[in-house]
């Protein structure tokens, strides 16, 4: 049973992956003046890297989420023991929050500190820390193997500016999650989930469309999603603009048109993850945009209803399309104040071995990056749905590429949220214009 992407407190027994609308609200401003803010002690998270005249194994200091399942803390220690005494890993767990974890480590970063030599990135920080200069880009043979058997979609979240800069630790994706009592056959496109969902309206059974409408990350993934699905794109090829356009427009309609029908739920605009995985267990929706880790729980919570909860790749806009759907997951980077840059990157290509991925899959809940690891027979009862999480992340579409991706993200989070605040022409132009200002330093951000 995996153990999927939920952050509930307390509640799941196995680890729960980072999903890509669980972040805290973004600071308003890049960390790379952060310097002044100085370099935590040594001690604060972990014990200092070998001296130089230290012997036995280097000591690698690896920053990562918080991991409970142990997956993480199993392949540390996996990769130590395979290195043959050359290096030992030390898994230092950030903070829970996604903001958290990035201010902890771009603060150390900004002031040099050579204490930290592998880094756990979410999907949307590469290009920030890239150009900060606090990561070191892959070359050469080591880059090759890092590409080797590595997803499409995972491989851009890992590029910036045509270099590698990362490479590809763990990802994720929202399956369309459905009851097979109330419909045979799961709608294709967006505007199918309607009519079936107005359609059991009528009949007076559960009806509902669950998805993340709050004002935080999540809704960006939701409009990204759906920005992508119809042929667009948030910024331009060269992250320099905003592009919206048509697509944009496509996308917002949706958006309005699901938060004014009876199909939507009534707390839309503040949901999330878990209060649409708990609007489904407690048989209120028909229907749920939600990660894998909604399968496990609801095998857990609500047996009986499970014998009926099932899963389709995720609506399309575009009828006759596949929808593309926005991917998340970690990233693995070497910092570049390392004393052991080669060391660490041999670490971090054992880490995110096929073995130590299926272990994260199984035990951890984490999507393999790897596409090796999706025909592993350890992954059938684990990932049923494997195939289809294969497909979308292969072929996913990554969130706005810019250094300054935390102000893009509070502009759109703060326009498109809640939906029933949508005007779709007015509401494009104001994206345009709070994302062209942020990205030239104009103006303030909500």
């Amino acid at each position: 049973m995996i153990g999927g992407s939920d952050r509930r407190p307390g509640s799941r027994r196995r680890a729960r992956a980072r999903m890509p609308g669980q972040r805290g609200r973004p600071r308003l401003r890049l960390l790379i003046a952060a310097a002044g803010g100085g370099v935590l002690a040594c001690s604060a998270l972990a014990a200092c890297g070998s001296g130089s005249g230290s012997t036995g194994p280097v000591t690698l200091q690896f920053y990562n989420f918080p991991d409970p399942s142990g997956a993480v803390q199993s392949a540390a220690d996996n990769c130590s023991k395979a290195s043959n005494g050359r290096y030992k890993i030390v898994y230092n767990k950030l903070q829970t929050a996604a903001d958290q974890q990035r201010l902890q480590m771009a603060r150390r970063l900004a002031a040099h500190d050579s204490t930290m030599d592998i880094l756990g990135l979410d999907v949307t920080w590469e290009p920030e820390f890239a150009t900060a200069g606090w990561i070191r880009p892959w070359t050469g043979a080591l880059k090759q193997q890092a590409i080797a058997g590595t997803l499409a979609g995972p491989l851009k979240t890992a590029t910036w500016r045509g270099k590698l800069v990362a490479v590809p630790y763990n990802s994720n994706t929202q399956l369309l999650w459905y009851r097979s009592d109330l419909v045979k056959k799961p709608p294709a496109t967006w505007a199918q989930m309607f009519a079936d969902a107005q359609a059991l309206a009528k009949q007076g059974k559960p009806h509902l469309i669950e998805i993340q409408g709050a004002q935080y990350e999540g809704v960006v993934v939701w409009f990204n999603t759906l920005v992508a699905s119809s042929g667009g794109s948030i910024l331009n090829a060269t992250s320099s603009a905003a592009k919206l356009g048509p697509p944009a427009l496509r996308a917002l309609n949706i958006m309005k048109t699901l938060a004014h029908s009876s199909s939507a739920d009534p707390s839309l605009g503040v949901q999330m993850e878990d209060q649409n995985r708990l609007a489904m267990e407690a048989d209120t929706a028909a229907f749920e945009l939600n990660y894998p880790y909604v399968y496990p729980s609801m095998k857990a919570d609500n047996p009986k209803l499970f014998k009926v909860f099932k899963w389709a790749p995720y609506p399309s806009v575009i009828p006759g399309t596949r929808a593309k759907v926005t991917i998340g997951g970690i990233d693995l980077a070497v910092s570049s104040y390392s004393p052991h840059p080669a060391l660490a990157q041999q670490a971090i290509l054992c880490l995110r071995n096929a073995q130590n991925q299926l272990t994260a899959a199984v035990e951890g809940g984490l999507p393999p990056t790897l596409a090796s690891v999706y025909s592993n027979p350890k992954m059938q009862s684990a990932y049923p749905f494997r195939h289809l999480i294969l497909q979308q992340v292969n072929d996913g579409a990554v969130r706005p590429k810019t250094p300054l991706y935390q102000v893009v993200s509070v502009a759109i989070s703060h326009l498109v949220s809640p939906p029933s605040s949508i005007s779709p022409v007015s509401t494009e132009q104001n994206l345009r214009t709070q994302i062209n200002d942020a990205l030239t330093g104009k103006g303030l951000t909500p």
